[in-house]
């Protein structure tokens, strides 16, 4: 009897099917040979190799196992240096995977395999890739099953030998019988002779490192008496093992999700640049899952010998984060100030203690704080007390680029990720330098665009709505532009920067643009027809309206003023039912405005300030009005992103940008040279934002009719602004 009399599907998924029972078992019963490539060797990769292979020994079968070690950046930053002791580089590595288990099932595994290695039953193969440039680690992961009468099956996918993999992950396998058709022969023909190369050292780029000290290493290490045949009979393997992870608190993709390919890809990507690198992904298309399935692949490859550090700039995000966190069965350290586990810094203390001491089961740990917890002297103190395997996840990672965050960016983290819509820091090239140099190269670009192509948000309308400053708003734009002249100078490079009273000034005339009075008028004009509608975002300015005294000192006392304006003008001239959603609302307020306004039954609109920028997840938003916005890309690249978001019953959303000119554009063929270069930065600031929402949207040539014609007015090619631009004067 042969692989012929098995009932073989083509795709076994790990949430439909036992791998273990219905697949490797079955297979192995009449197996006489079996080729596995997996991704990296340890001792527990030889512990699940060794699940159903009592019947391959019976019919006096034979084993080929090839696998990659678990190398440390370190490693490869020394094999680099000197090609010479790469041998011994990886010798090493290899080794310190070979733990001693007290585990009663592991040991007898371990057992059985010291036993096929010293009958000559069993032979391993290391693997690495290697070019002229670089070092990496062998990934693929395939098998080829040889039956009595010739019969083969080989599959390949997603699947290492690991208990993770076997029964807790979402893994999908798919596979080939060289029986059943000329094109699945091929298939077979075609992995088989992939595996050949491989194992023969003839593959390009890959190299085999001969290692025979390995054979007798582990016959010294966990060959004892006579193997337990029988081992599999004994062992409830997915029960004993799905529990073991659950109860160890290590990561796993949870059954109800499965990756897309560009995150799969994303992650393999950081994982061949040695586990460093910058998902780089639109809001909405899953950087926190992509993040934690990167989470999920490294603990996997270091045998959950590691500790995870996940920052994020706000409270609120940090919440989000732990939601998906405990659904990847990982029971994170939550530090901030208002954290629900008031004694947070007791368990970061005994957390870091364990994992330095590689306490079993307990040197798998996870820390999720804010920026400003991160920051403390009490956290930095803890965490560099960390001497093992490091992780530093770093969400909305832009910030990081900032000279106070950036001095915590220490090398002793060997494995970095950094998560952001838009890495790339606006007017801060040395920044942004800082970012790439530590965390490395985007393992993914993701745009926005490609999100809606592939609806992973929304499409969208975009109404470009010009308001005017009016005489004395645009008097004081003037001012302060002639004043801001003043401010600037030159640094030692010869480059040219505003003082500090220069950039005083600049949020000054910043503030005074965001809180034009006509945008209150126009608001009233265009939010009319919406009245009775729901799903609304009125997107304010922490800024002043009407009156604007440029001598006034620097506070936030009357940061509300416009949006105090707008409430009265919602709630009480048009009767509609809005509520605020600032920073003055707390987490809990939050959650149940959220809830409110996705209901759309008693709260129509949301007037807010800032969450758009924090990363908060409203998804119901159909229809927002952005009365103020920013010159900053990154900045209004997410609030657009944010709107865009998918949920039920929204079939697009609509856009309202406010554009603020300093002037009537038919009034524009009147000025003077000198009255069109102090407004022209103006001008371009607001066109270029709103070409870039244009680009996209579903009305793009109505939108591009009102841009054209105000680039028409000022005689605009490009938006490019220059130092003379910028301030009016120089």
């Amino acid at each position: 009897m042969g692989f012929k009399n098995i009932s073989i599907k083509k795709e076994y998924r790990s949430s439909q099917d036992s791998i273990v029972h219905d697949f490797y078992i079955p297979i192995l019963q009449y197996s006489t040979m079996y080729k596995r490539a997996v991704g990296f060797f340890s001792s527990s990769s030889l512990v699940e190799i060794s699940r159903g292979i009592s019947s391959l020994i019976k019919n006096n079968g034979f084993i080929q196992l090839v696998a990659s070690p678990i190398l440390s950046p370190d490693d490869i930053e020394a094999i680099k240096k000197g090609y010479d002791i790469r041998d011994k580089i990886v010798k090493n590595a290899i080794l310190r995977t070979l733990i001693i288990s007290d585990e009663y099932f592991e040991i007898e595994r371990l057992n059985l395999l010291a036993h096929l290695i010293a009958d000559s039953k069993l032979d391993i193969k290391i693997a690495l890739t290697e070019n002229t440039n670089n070092f990496g680690m062998y990934h693929e992961k395939m098998g080829i099953f040889v039956d009595i009468d010739g019969n083969k099956i080989a599959f390949s996918g997603s699947m290492n030998e690991s208990s993770t993999a076997f029964h807790t992950n979402y893994e999908t396998i798919d596979v080939f019988c060289n029986w059943v058709s000329d094109e699945e022969k091929e298939r077979v023909i075609s992995k088989e002779a992939a595996f050949s190369r491989i194992w023969n050292n003839t593959e390009k780029n890959i190299a085999i490192i001969d290692f025979p000290e390995l054979k007798d290493e582990i016959i010294n290490r966990y060959k004892k008496s006579l193997p337990n045949f029988d081992i599999d009979k004994e062992e409830d393997e997915n029960v004993k093992s799905a529990d073991l992870q659950k109860q160890n608190n290590f990561p796993s993709i949870p059954v109800n999700i499965k990756l897309h390919d560009y995150q799969c890809s994303a992650i393999d990507k950081w994982v061949e640049n040695n586990y460093r690198g910058i998902f780089d992904m639109a809001t909405g298309t899953g950087k926190t899952l992509t993040g934690l399935g990167a989470v999920t692949r490294l603990s996997q490859d270091l045998l959950y010998n590691l500790a995870v550090i996940i920052v994020c700039p706000y409270q609120h995000l940090v919440e989000q984060w732990i939601e998906d966190i405990e659904h990847f069965n990982i029971k994170p350290i939550i530090g901030y100030s208002a954290s629900s586990q008031k004694d947070w810094v007791r368990r970061l203390e005994t957390a870091v203690f364990n994992h330095k001491l590689k306490v079993k089961n307990h040197s798998f740990f996870c820390f999720v704080c804010t920026n400003a917890t991160f920051s403390t002297t009490k956290v930095q103190t803890l965490l560099l007390k960390i001497k093992g395997n490091t992780l530093l996840l770093v969400d909305e990672a832009h910030n990081f680029g900032a000279d106070r965050l950036s001095k915590l960016l220490f090398e002793k983290y060997d494995y970095r990720l950094a998560l952001s819509a838009t890495i790339d820091r606006h007017n801060d090239e040395e920044g942004t330098t800082k970012l790439y140099n530590f965390f490395g190269k985007k393992c993914i670009e993701y745009t926005l665009e490609r999100a809606i192509k592939e609806k992973k948000l929304t499409r969208y309308k975009y109404y470009p709505v010009i308001t005017l400053l009016n005489d004395y708003e645009l008097s004081v734009y003037s001012d302060f532009s002639y004043e801001i002249s003043k401010c600037i100078t030159k640094t030692k490079n010869g480059k040219f920067k505003l003082n500090e009273k220069g950039k005083i000034l600049a949020l000054k005339r910043a503030r005074l643009v965001a809180g034009a009075s006509d945008k209150l008028i126009k608001l009233v004009e265009y939010i009319r027809p919406y009245t009775n509608e729901s799903h609304i975002l009125v997107y304010c300015g922490a800024t002043n309206i009407l009156q604007i005294d440029k001598d006034e000192s620097e506070t936030d006392v009357n940061d509300l003023r416009q949006i105090e304006a707008v409430s009265h003008l919602l709630g009480n001239t048009l009767n509609m039912n809005v509520s605020h959603f600032t920073s003055r609302e707390d987490i809990n307020e939050r959650e149940d405005l959220k809830k409110r306004f996705a209901s759309g039954n008693d709260l129509q609109a949301l007037i807010a300030i800032k969450c758009l920028d924090e990363g908060v997840n409203i998804p119901a938003i159909k229809t927002a009005f952005i009365l103020a916005s920013t010159t900053n890309p990154k900045e209004y690249i997410q609030r657009r992103g944010r709107v865009l978001r998918l949920s039920d019953g929204k079939d697009f959303a609509v856009i309202f940008d406010f554009l603020t000119l300093p002037r009537s554009i038919d009034k524009v063929s009147s000025l003077t040279d000198d009255q069109v270069r102090r407004e022209i930065s103006l001008i371009k600031n607001e066109l270029k934002r709103a070409s870039e929402f244009a680009r996209i949207a579903m009305n793009m040539a109505e939108a591009e009719n009102i841009i054209d014609s105000i680039k028409q007015a000022y005689s605009i090619d490009d938006y490019s602004i220059n130092l003379e631009e910028e301030y009016g004067y120089v």
